[in-house]
């Protein structure tokens, strides 16, 4: 079967290199997207979590550069995620976030940290019942950027106020939330019910138990439906203690990332690719759909955004295996025979 490259809306590192060390090179990065290639990804918008402003200036900086100087960086990635810091702090929302660090939604600081960079920021994931969340969300669709819900305790009518200022998709929903909430008024189903907003879902059967995963794309819709990762340094790479974003993480033998002595996840070891495998074996889609919410469904959330920024992304295909392993892949003029154990 041959298919478009898959896209990744949302990855914070990969292969032992963390996207949010500030100090990252552009070696560091190739390697990481050399790996990522062999997982079938050919377009990935690398993602920066929440920091204090002068941490996400260097974090941003330090990736910018990396992109623009290594030999993949241009090729596969067209611009960045922002995740934060415009969430809700409180315990359970907050994840992994520094909550310290989450202040009011301002469209200043996104517009700054744009003038920085030599690739744009195309989505910011915030929390539109902040202060100032739902004005920043009309700013920002107004920009041309992606606007994604995450890390959020919206209610049905805030949810509703976002999506009417420009809001179109929910970053890793299912995630993000704490252990107990209102059974059924609660931001996963404002999420759910709200169909102008595409979700993102984290299919590792650790983020989300695979028979959940099987009713939250029942109710949102396949169309509606993306596979992401939200993969951090620790992932393709052995179980051991990580440093993301300044803290520690250790990624354990059955394939979870926590803090030390955390019980919340801090991003996922998920492979694109595994992502595909698993909602096939799960019996939640055929290989065609899964493929698709990997690849189809992902470049149409950002096909207005990449459009405002004119960008096009360059030419890429895959061809799997009947088991759905990766056997070739290539964009624009990279090609990797991994059937053969080649690259060219």
């Amino acid at each position: 079967m041959r298919t478009p490259g898959l896209v990744d809306l949302q990855v914070n590192g990969f292969a032992g290199v963390d996207f949010n060390s500030g100090t990252i090179t552009a070696a560091e990065l190739d390697r990481a997207l050399e790996a990522m290639l062999s997982t079938g990804v050919t377009t990935c918008l690398p993602t920066i979590i929440t920091g204090h402003p002068h941490e996400l200036e260097e974090r941003f900086r330090a990736l910018d550069a990396a992109v623009s100087g290594s030999r993949l960086g241009p090729l596969m990635c067209p611009g960045y995620h922002l995740e934060g810091p415009f969430l809700n702090p409180a315990a359970g929302y907050a994840g992994c976030h520094p909550a310290e660090a989450m202040i009011a939604a301002t469209a200043d600081l996104v517009v700054h940290l744009d003038g920085l960079l030599s690739r744009p920021i195309l989505m910011v994931t915030l929390a539109p019942e902040v202060e100032g969340g739902i004005a920043l969300a009309g700013k920002l669709a107004g920009m041309g950027k992606v606007v994604a819900i995450g890390h959020s305790a919206a209610d049905f009518e805030t949810v509703a106020a976002a999506a009417d200022a420009g809001a179109t998709l929910s970053t890793h929903l299912g995630n993000g939330l704490p252990q107990q909430m209102h059974k059924l008024v609660n931001p996963l189903f404002a999420q759910l019910a709200e169909d102008r907003l595409m979700a993102g879902f984290i299919a590792d059967g650790i983020h989300i138990h695979p028979k959940a995963l099987k009713s939250l794309i029942r109710a949102k819709g396949f169309e509606r439906s993306i596979l992401v990762t939200d993969a951090v340094v620790a992932a393709g790479a052995a179980p051991g203690r990580y440093s993301f974003a300044g803290m520690p993480v250790d990624l354990a033998g059955d394939g979870s990332v926590r803090q030390p002595g955390g019980a919340s996840l801090a991003g996922s070891a998920l492979k694109l690719d595994d992502a595909v495998r698993n909602v096939v074996a799960w019996d939640i889609a055929t290989p065609e759909e899964a493929i698709a919410m990997a690849s189809r469904h992902a470049l149409a959330c950002i096909a207005g955004a990449l459009a405002k920024a004119v960008i096009t992304l360059p030419e890429c295909a895959i061809e799997w295996s009947p088991d759905l392993r990766i056997r070739q892949i290539r964009i624009g003029d990279e090609r990797r025979d991994f059937a053969a154990g080649a690259a060219a």
